[in-house]
C-alpha cells in the first residue's frame, strides 16, 4: 500500500480507504440496499488492516447512523491504528435542528458521532454538504472549537464548489482558525468536473482531494452493458449519478480492452487511472461484499501506462468551460516564454 500526506499536513494516508456507505441492513431513503452486518465489517476492517488501509470513512446519515456504530465496533482495540474520518450535515433526524451546519448541529451531530464510534476523537471531521441557510464563518468557528477542545483533529468538506470552499478557507486563515485540509468530491472517467475549478483551487490551497464513487456508483465495474444497462447490480436501485450513457459505454469499451490485456477487471482499471492523477489523495472504496473488496485492494498496486492514461484521459475528457478556455489561449506570452527559455 503507497501513502500520501493529507493536504498540507503530517497526517499520512493509505491511497485507498475503507468506505463504510454500505454497512447495515435494510434498505436507506435514497434506495441503497445496505448487506454488511457487524461480523462482515469486522471480517473486511481486519483486512483492511492488513492490505495497510488506515484511513475509515463513514458518515452520521449512514444508514441512519447504523454505519458508525458497526465501524467503531469493529475498529475496537485497533481504533488507535486507524485514521477515522466522519461527517455530519445531512438530515438525522425530524426535528428543525436536525440537519445543516449550524454551530449547534454541527456540535451535536460531532457528539452523537463520538457515542456511535465509540471513540473520544474524530481524526478528520468533513461537513458533508453545502447549508445555505447558515453563513460560513458559524460553521468554520463551530469546528475549530470541536479541534479546540480536543474531540476533532482536522476537518474538511465535501461536495462544496470551489468559491464556497475558497471563501470558507479565506476566513479561517483570516480569523486563525482551524483550516480545511481535505475535499471529499466525486471523480471518474465519467465524472470529470471537479478538473474545471476544483482542482486549480485545491493544489493552489495545498488540500488533499479523497475521491468518493470512483466507479460511477457501479457503472465502470463492467458488469452492465448497452443491451442491461442497469441489471443485477446496484444501479437497478441507486442510479444516482447523472452522466452522460453514451459516452461512458464508449469509456467501459476501453476499460475492457485495456482490462483483457493487463490481465485484470475494467473495476480495477477505473480505480488505478483514478489513483493515477496526482492531486488524488486517496480513493474511498464502496463495495457489497469480499471479492468486491479484494479487487478494489489489488487495483492500489496497478499502474496504468502513459498511453493507457493517455487514451482513457481523451475518451473521458470533460472539455473546458469559460473562462478556463479563454485563459488557456491568451496566458502563454510569446515573448515572456521566449525569454524564460534563454
Amino acid at each position: 500500500m503507497q501513502y500520501r500526506r493529507l493536504g498540507n499536513t503530517g497526517l499520512l494516508v493509505s491511497r485507498l480507504s475503507f468506505g463504510a456507505m454500505t454497512l447495515g441492513s435494510g434498505k436507506t431513503a435514497i434506495g441503497l440496499n445496505l448487506t454488511i452486518d457487524q461480523q462482515k465489517t469486522n471480517d473486511l476492517v481486519a483486512r483492511a488492516f492488513d492490505a495497510g488501509i488506515n484511513l475509515f470513512d463513514t458518515a452520521d446519515g449512514y444508514g441512519g447512523g447504523q454505519s458508525e456504530e458497526i465501524l467503531g465496533q469493529a475498529l475496537g482495540k485497533r481504533r488507535k491504528d486507524a485514521i477515522l474520518a466522519t461527517k455530519c450535515g445531512f438530515r438525522v433526524g425530524q426535528g428543525l435542528t436536525d440537519a445543516g451546519l449550524s454551530r449547534r448541529h454541527v456540535i451535536e451531530a460531532c457528539e452523537a458521532s463520538l457515542e456511535r464510534l465509540g471513540t473520544d476523537w474524530i481524526d478528520l471531521y468533513q461537513v458533508h454538504k453545502i447549508d445555505p441557510l447558515t453563513p460560513f464563518e458559524e460553521t468554520v468557528r463551530a469546528l475549530d472549537d470541536l479541534v479546540r477542545r480536543g474531540l476533532v483533529r482536522y476537518v474538511g468538506f465535501s461536495n462544496w464548489q470551489a468559491w464556497q470552499a475558497a471563501t470558507a478557507l479565506g476566513l479561517q486563515k483570516a480569523a486563525g482558525l482551524e483550516p480545511f485540509v481535505s475535499a471529499q468530491m466525486y471523480y471518474s472517467l465519467v465524472g470529470r468536473d471537479l478538473e474545471h475549478e476544483l482542482v486549480p483551487f485545491v493544489r493552489h490551497a495545498g488540500i488533499g482531494v479523497l475521491v468518493w464513487s470512483p466507479l460511477a456508483s457501479g457503472f465502470l465495474s463492467g458488469k452492465y452493458s448497452r443491451e442491461n444497462p442497469k441489471v443485477g447490480g446496484r444501479l437497478e436501485d441507486f442510479d444516482f449519478i447523472p452522466r452522460d450513457a453514451e459516452r461512458g459505454w464508449k469509456i467501459i469499451d476501453e476499460l475492457k480492452a485495456i482490462a483483457a490485456k493487463r490481465n485484470a477487471t475494467p473495476a480495477q482499471i477505473a480505480l488505478a487511472w483514478v489513483l493515477a492523477k496526482d492531486f488524488v489523495t486517496s480513493v474511498i472504496m464502496g463495495f457489497s461484499n469480499e471479492k468486491q473488496f479484494q479487487e478494489n485492494v489489488a487495483a492500489s498496486e496497478l499502474a496504468l501506462t502513459a498511453d493507457e492514461v493517455a487514451r482513457l484521459d481523451a475518451l473521458s475528457d470533460p472539455g473546458q468551460l469559460y473562462p478556463g478556455w479563454f485563459q488557456a489561449r491568451t496566458n502563454q506570452d510569446a515573448l515572456v516564454a521566449k525569454a524564460l527559455a534563454r
